[in-house]
């Protein structure tokens, strides 16, 4: 076990093995940060790339002597991502009670609970990855190519644009943010945060970033998709008697069947064979009725008939009063099924069109659910377990429910998935995910390849399966969680304020907030000799109370508040230079 007591101060504590905290811990060494892990794995120590590049410590049962092996008291930051949220808590709180001025970024699921750790908590931060990641996935799931930020008090928006002409940036955009421009189709280039001046092509994509009138302006007018729709009258009345006749029990039918051929075959024997004064057809019809619903109104006799006659009537009796009671046993079933429907959404679904299909009712899940309905969309959620805790807020939020297993075509049916506007697969298990997806892909057919009109987000976790199974099975938007996640932990660790992250092409953008100290190593850098693949959108001077777009020629002014977009890792370098200064260490 390596420890930490000769080690000097200012490094960065990551508690977790695996998934985001491998981000996490890439993302910090890129920065030039030196990082101690807490093992939570049981391995014996980190495995991978990184491991030559941390240090690490085992977790042991003693959390406080842990926390001190790895260096508390003299530590930046400490970063909390292990699975278990109580640890995450119980380290989080230790870590300030040693350590009163460390920055601790802690990950909490439970909203209620994060709030209350964040009151006080002093330098740092509580995140939740769920709600970070869901805005992004809410955006995938509604075919949109931009997203809106808000910068200084001012709408933005990043938004993607088919270049229809060659031309520069400039002559194309004026000074709006290239944020990136992508080449290419299935060998895909990213140019990352380019001078304007870069010459663009028929057919290349640019991301630009820009105050949202003037973006919008530039934005080419595309059909609304689903707030959530009714199909028409005749559409509406054969989907309402299919959806009726389809939650009887096929046993119903050959009940109806044989109650048929039973008065059928009855009427037509007694108005062959009963004599004294004898029936009618009408009469034998009547009759067979009257006996199968056991009313008897005393109308025929068959004392004076023969004794065979008298055994039919015997027998039409039995067999009516036991067909009768099948036919209501089914159509009680129906009934309750039909209630159970109503609280499960089968019913309210059966004529839905243009809805939005959320699949899981997570942590995930519940995330895309809210930001949806924030912006008036008709969603309906697919969930497996009858019994998932955050059906009580689905409920309140008025959206209906159907269980089900995602992964079957029949479950996909039923929530009219080729009927919806958008779907987000966002199950807790990845596999699932996957496998929900090949279930969707095979409903859409050869449509799916071209690209399919129904927008298909999908949540895996792992960045790397995400690219295997996005190259294996044309999953097109599939999105890494951790990728869009980690910034916003490794940006509170180092005192970055992060606004938003965006995935363009497998490179991920935040987009943060920096502040320009008087001592910093940026007071008078021009933006046009800033270097690496990051931008400033926007400058609050503080001292003079000017917001401003800045130009090529404006130069960082103490105390400015910079917004700068870029990729993570230029981004965090740039905050980097902003906290260091000549003859300064940064601690």
């Amino acid at each position: 076990m390596t420890t930490r007591d000769d080690a000097g101060s200012g490094h960065v504590i990551v508690c977790g093995v695996g998934g985001i905290s491998t981000r996490i811990v890439e993302q910090l060494v890129g920065a030039g940060e030196r990082v101690t892990v807490i093992d939570d794995s049981g391995r014996g120590g980190i495995a991978g790339p990184m491991r030559a590049e941390v240090e690490w410590i085992e977790l042991l049962p003693d959390l406080p002597r842990t926390l001190d092996v790895a260096g508390i008291g003299r530590a930046q930051a400490i970063v909390c991502v292990m699975a278990d949220d109580l640890l995450n808590l119980e380290i989080a709180l230790l870590a300030r009670d040693r350590n009163a001025v460390v920055r601790v970024v802690a990950s909490l699921d439970n909203t209620a609970v994060a709030r209350a750790v964040a009151v006080g908590n002093g330098p740092g931060a509580v995140l939740n990855i769920a709600s970070l990641a869901s805005p992004a996935l809410a955006e995938a799931a509604l075919g949109r190519h931009a997203t809106d930020l808000e910068i200084d008090g001012i709408r933005f928006v990043a938004a993607t644009l088919d270049i229809d002409a060659d031309s520069t940036l400039r002559e194309l955009f004026g000074d709006l943010t290239p944020v990136a421009v992508v080449r290419g189709r299935e060998s895909v280039e990213v140019v990352a945060c380019p001078g304007r001046d870069l010459a663009v092509h028929t057919g290349d994509r640019a991301i630009i970033l820009g105050p949202e009138q003037r973006v919008r302006l530039l934005e080419r007018p595309s059909a609304p998709r689903g707030s959530g729709h009714r199909l028409g009258p005749l559409m509406r009345a054969r989907a309402t008697v299919a959806g009726v006749l389809g939650e009887f029990e096929p046993g119903l039918f050959r009940a109806l069947v044989f109650m048929f051929v039973l008065v059928a075959g009855s009427s037509v024997l007694l108005w062959q064979n009963y004599r004294k004064p004898g029936m009618s057809l009408l009469d034998g019809v009547y009759f067979s009725v009257e006996t199968i619903a056991t009313v008897g109104y005393g109308d025929f006799s068959f004392s004076d008939q023969p004794a065979w006659l008298r055994m039919w009537a015997i027998a039409l009796m039995i067999g009516g009063i036991t067909t009768v009671a099948v036919l209501m046993a089914f159509i009680t079933d129906m009934l309750i099924s039909r209630r159970l429907g109503n609280t499960s959404g089968k019913r309210r679904v059966r004529t839905m069109a243009g809805h939005y299909l959320v699949i899981g009712l997570g942590t995930f899940g519940l995330g895309v659910v809210r930001e949806l309905i924030a912006r008036g969309k008709q969603v309906v959620v697919l969930e497996r377990d009858e019994r998932n805790r955050h059906l009580t807020e689905l409920a309140v939020l008025g959206v209906p429910a159907i269980f089900g297993d995602a992964t079957l075509a029949v479950t996909l049916d039923v929530a009219r998935a080729t009927h919806a506007a958008g779907i987000a697969v966002v199950t807790s298990d990845d596999m699932v995910n996957i496998e929900t997806g090949i279930a969707l892909r095979d409903m859409f057919g050869d449509s799916w390849t071209a690209g399919p009109d129904v927008p298909v987000v999908m949540r895996v976790f792992d960045r790397s399966l995400r690219r295997t199974v996005a190259d294996r099975f044309a999953f097109t938007n599939a999105q890494s969680t951790e990728e869009l996640a980690s910034p916003w932990f490794v940006g509170a660790a180092l005192g970055l304020e992060v606004t938003a992250t965006f995935v363009i092409a497998e490179q991920t953008f935040i987009v943060g907030t920096l502040d320009i100290d008087p001592g910093s190593a940026l007071v008078g850098t021009a933006m046009a000799d800033l270097v690496g693949a990051a931008r400033v959108v926007a400058l609050h001077r503080k001292r003079s109370g000017r917001h401003e777009l800045p130009r090529r020629d404006a130069r960082f002014e103490p105390d400015d508040r910079a917004y700068v977009v870029g990729t993570a890792g230029a981004v965090i370098a740039l905050q980097q230079s902003s906290r260091a200064s000549s003859g300064r260490t940064v601690t």
